[in-house]
């Protein structure tokens, strides 16, 4: 439980640093989050938080390889989910 918590609120800080950069790259010279940064929070778990925010936002979607180190960090969180609920079946 404490777990899906944490996910869920790194998938809504991603989804916020989406809508936060849009919002600051709209206004010139302001403040900006590195890319890294917003990679970085899709794949330690906020992947879906991140690709929602992309839509939502319309930010970055025609940014190469932002994308597709965007989707590869939701493959790898994915497949993450496959390996973790695998085990944690496996012990139960």
């Amino acid at each position: 439980m404490a777990l899906m918590l944490v996910l869920l609120g790194i998938n809504v800080i991603a989804f916020l640093a989406f809508g936060w950069d849009k919002r600051q790259s709209t206004h010139h010279g302001a403040s900006r989050i590195a890319e890294r940064t917003l990679i970085a929070l899709a794949l330690f778990g906020g992947a879906l938080g991140a690709l929602i925010g992309q839509q939502v936002f319309r930010h970055k979607t025609q940014k190469q390889p932002f994308r597709m180190l965007l989707w590869l960090a939701a493959i790898i969180n994915v497949l993450a989910a496959i390996v973790f609920l695998r085990f944690d079946w496996l012990s139960a």
